[in-house]
């Protein structure tokens, strides 16, 4: 579903990715962790194109993503993306941020958007919530009407930059929860997280990335019983204290 071969990515004269390979098959999903600046998020935003590369290739279902005929727009409304700050638009209720899209760019008439929204709505507990401003919800509540949004186009997978990390701690449980019954689906999804329990209950694979780099790439729990390098060793051993 999502192939990323040797990306190298750089701000000026700071290179961010190194060299980054890994892929991703369709129902799986993959967590990505490491220390902060490691570029966890960078690599997730360039999978859509949000980030251009400077080498190196990342194809989504078959599409090149830095090619100069992909249609962007086009692939992202197909690759679901939540981010830390939830980024509803506020002056619109809840209903009008899933129909929006929907219309735009999918071109789906008003009552067929209007009944995905709400089956969306559903979906993630906030039905009752569909006529208020998202000002008027909850972090975990926004973050969870973010995640029926991405959902309501039809995405082919989804990536979650850190969605739980501008959160209070008692709202987290309610957006995992949501991922949790995603992943069950079938959707294939990319978490950078520091989540390690949702990671352990859900991810198939563990990428862990520091200084630009994947340093390792391995099954869940072969991971948490024996990562293979010192620096995430030492990680673990710090963010499982807690």
């Amino acid at each position: 579903m999502i192939s990323i071969r040797d990306v190298h990515k750089s701000y000026g004269t700071v290179e961010v990715l190194s060299g980054c390979s890994t892929e991703v098959k369709k129902g799986e999903v993959i967590v990505v962790c490491g220390p902060s600046g490691s570029g966890k998020s960078t690599l997730i935003k360039c999978v859509n194109g949000l980030e251009p590369i400077q080498s190196g290739e990342i194809v989504v279902d078959g599409i090149s993503v830095a090619a100069r005929r992909t249609n962007l727009p086009k692939l992202r409304a197909r690759v679901g993306m939540v981010f830390q700050h939830f980024d509803l638009f506020p002056h619109l209720k809840v209903i009008d941020n899933l129909t929006l899209a929907q219309r735009k760019v999918l071109g789906r008439r008003e009552e067929e958007a209007r009944a995905r929204a709400f089956s969306l709505l559903d979906r993630v507990g906030l039905r009752e919530h569909a006529h208020k401003h998202p000002g008027e919800l909850s972090g975990g509540q926004q973050q969870r009407v973010a995640i029926a949004r991405s959902l309501a186009l039809d995405p082919i997978c989804m990536l979650f930059d850190e969605p739980t990390s501008a959160l209070d701690p008692e709202m987290i449980n309610e957006v995992l929860d949501v991922m949790v019954a995603l992943a069950r689906d079938g959707m294939t999804m990319i978490v950078v997280t520091h989540e390690m329990g949702f990671a352990r209950r859900v991810a198939h694979r563990i990428v862990f990335m520091d200084r630009g780099k994947i340093v390792e790439d391995a099954p869940t729990a072969d991971f948490f019983a024996a990562p293979k390098t010192d620096r995430a060793r030492q990680f673990l051993s710090k963010i499982l204290q807690h």
